[in-house]
């Protein structure tokens, strides 16, 4: 039986370890455990995909903090243990019990157990090769396999995708990019922006191929458990192509990991369901970052509207809210939601939500190599692309954070010489 500690955290993740800071720095004196299921401290994994993997950074820079910092902060680090079971009472208190069969006796609990790579289903899934991008094991994997490799096949033309594509391009290597759908990073960004950043990463030398339909992974002929290609779905009476690679990449998406909080019986929605304060639907346990279904958090939301986040900025904005609440205080979201994506030289940044937008103005100047879309909702700027356009994404930030807006019928609004700080004006109150 492991010792009783007051808060258990199932998730050594970036939301895991800053809701473990939080509580420390706001004054939570009870015992906490840091719990994750991988057999390593807890890391960053931006990284993984760019320079990491390119070899530009060491195993020991992407450690959060040391063990000296736990030891002195009294957070108990637990390594390679996998939750299977929670035994909960109505209190909040209760008992986790892993896969190894140890047991983690608690009086609250914490899920920060974030997402998995979501898998593809397809003939020749298992060969050797055929490889994931989500956390160390999978990036230990590739990097040991990327030396001998000349062609190399992404599956999945999202931000994970396009990331590791660019890095194995700059390392020398032959990169096809698949995408079933019609454009890049569908889900994340508009048109606009998808169309940038095709024409950018072609222009770079990115073999690119949209609506592919991908009918298996074919083995190779000398070693029949190593992939040798990606077989495509042919037109008409056509010979189906295959693309040629040793190794094939699968970026498709993520699954939230909601297994846990589904056994105890919370509400589970694309993610687990908490309120305003990070809270689960049993009002005791908390549940945060990229597993948290939550209300979107952006100033001027419509009522009811919700959202799953995956970005680092998130983990740590809604793990300093959980923090609060379990020191007994009611706080809301801080800041507004932004992320970012390196991919070659094109650094994008995202400030705030896109999701519901109605109306769209673009700002391009291809001399300086930038390029910003800003999102409006009624009239209301409510999120920006961002791509070598910094000023234009601390502006659009900023205005958000201070309940401005940006009016998308200024004409300068389109223009990239003009600062987009200059045209922020307050808010027209809402009719009466």
């Amino acid at each position: 039986m492991a010792e009783k500690t007051g808060l258990l955290i199932i998730g050594a993740s970036q939301s895991g370890v800053q809701l473990a800071i939080s509580l420390r720095a706001l004054g939570f004196e009870e015992p906490i455990t840091l719990l994750g299921e991988e057999n390593h401290r807890p890391y960053q994994r931006p990284a993984l995909s760019k320079e990491w993997l390119q070899g530009e950074v060491g195993n020991e820079s992407l450690i959060f903090r040391s063990n000296e910092y736990w030891d002195e902060h009294h957070v108990t680090l637990v390594k390679d243990q996998r939750i299977t079971e929670i035994r909960k009472n109505p209190d909040g208190s209760g008992v986790a019990v892993a896969a190894s069969g140890a047991e983690f006796p608690f009086q609250r609990l914490a899920l920060t157990v974030g997402a998995r790579a979501r898998k593809l289903a397809i003939d020749g899934g298992e060969l050797a090769g055929v490889v994931y991008l989500r956390n160390a094991d999978d990036a230990l994997a590739l990097k040991a396999i990327v030396g001998t490799a000349s062609d190399v096949v992404v599956v999945g033309g999202g931000f994970i995708g396009l990331e590791a594509a660019s890095s194995l391009k700059k390392m020398g290597k032959n990169v096809v990019v698949l995408e079933a759908g019609p454009r890049l990073v569908g889900r994340a960004v508009g048109e606009e922006t998808a169309q940038f950043f095709l024409d950018a990463h072609r222009a770079r030398g990115l073999d690119i191929r949209l609506g592919a339909k991908i009918t298996r992974f074919v083995p190779g002929s000398g070693e029949a458990d190593s992939v040798a290609g990606a077989e495509l779905a042919a037109d008409g009476g056509a010979e189906p192509e295959v693309v040629p690679a040793q190794i094939v990449l699968v970026g498709i998406g993520v699954v939230p990991n909601t297994e846990l909080a589904e056994q105890m019986g919370l509400a589970v929605d694309n993610g687990i369901v908490v309120d305003q304060y990070a809270l689960a639907s049993d009002g005791t346990t908390v549940a945060v970052g990229d597993c948290a279904n939550m209300p979107n958090p952006v100033p001027g939301s419509p009522a009811g509207e919700r959202i799953r986040l995956e970005s680092v900025n998130n983990a740590i904005e809604h793990a300093k809210v959980a923090a609060y609440s379990l020191m007994g205080r009611r706080e809301d979201y801080a800041g507004i939601p932004w992320f970012w994506s390196n991919q070659a030289d094109l650094k994008l940044q995202i400030a705030g939500l896109s999701m519901g937008f109605d109306q769209t103005v673009v700002r391009r100047d291809d001399e300086r190599g930038k390029f910003s879309v800003l999102y409006y909702r009624t009239g209301r700027i409510i999120a920006a692309d961002c791509v070598n356009a910094p000023l234009d994404f601390m502006a659009v930030k900023n205005a958000l954070a201070k309940g401005q807006n940006i009016p998308a019928d200024a004409v300068q609004a389109a223009a990239p010489d003009v600062q987009l700080k200059t045209l922020a004006v307050p808010l027209a109150p809402a009719p009466a």
